[in-house]
């Protein structure tokens, strides 16, 4: 499979005149005045986030590393690694960072698989890495706001929580494993991805 960019959205980011008109933790707003097809206008807006990576690591045995996780206000659920670009931090060295707080893990080849920006009307990519040869070099170093534990697993194991939608992965990663499941020959790409 190759590494896909998806960016949905027809328009720029934001078009001219666009201001910013609340800044959150998370969230910033952005509105303008958007010309009708009546001739009218009417004040439109857009949602700018920071970005994100997501980390599927492969261990040395072929196992695959997923995680149980828990954040303040929610019951646990099995995940992937991920977690957001701080400023000015390099997409890549945030896929690095990530997988070392999280999991303590380190590894040896980062391989940027799939791109995309999930929703028109929110300024936001997600990068999903594939880390293979990873190796634990560290102690988990966790946010006040998680719980996370690894779990290790095959990739059949994995694709069937995927398919009993027992896993909570980016949409269009659950997408492309289920459309590896029913093309045999995009089965093989993925199975060659996530070897060791």
């Amino acid at each position: 499979m190759k590494n896909r960019r998806r960016n949905n959205s027809p328009l720029p980011d934001f078009p001219r005149g666009a201001r910013r008109v609340f800044k959150g933790k998370i969230f910033d707003v952005y509105q303008w005045k958007q010309k009708l097809f009546d001739g009218s206008y009417g004040t439109f807006e857009r949602l700018k986030r920071p970005d994100t990576v997501t980390i599927i690591p492969i261990l040395g045995n072929g196992k695959v590393m997923i995680v149980r996780e828990q954040q303040p206000g929610t019951k646990s659920f099995l995940s992937v690694i991920g977690g957001r670009v701080d400023p000015g931090e390099r997409i890549i060295e945030a896929a690095r960072r990530e997988l070392l707080e999280e999991t303590g893990y380190s590894a040896g080849k980062l391989i940027p698989w799939l791109s995309w920006r999930p929703y028109n009307k929110i300024v936001w990519t997600i990068y999903v890495f594939i880390a293979k040869n990873c190796k634990k070099v560290a102690p988990i170093h966790l946010d006040a706001g998680e719980k996370i534990k690894p779990k290790f697993i095959t990739l059949d194991k994995l694709i069937n929580l995927v398919l009993m939608g027992n896993v909570r992965l980016p949409m269009e990663l659950t997408q492309m494993i289920l459309r590896a499941k029913a093309n045999p020959r995009e089965m093989k790409k993925l199975r060659k991805l996530f070897s060791k």
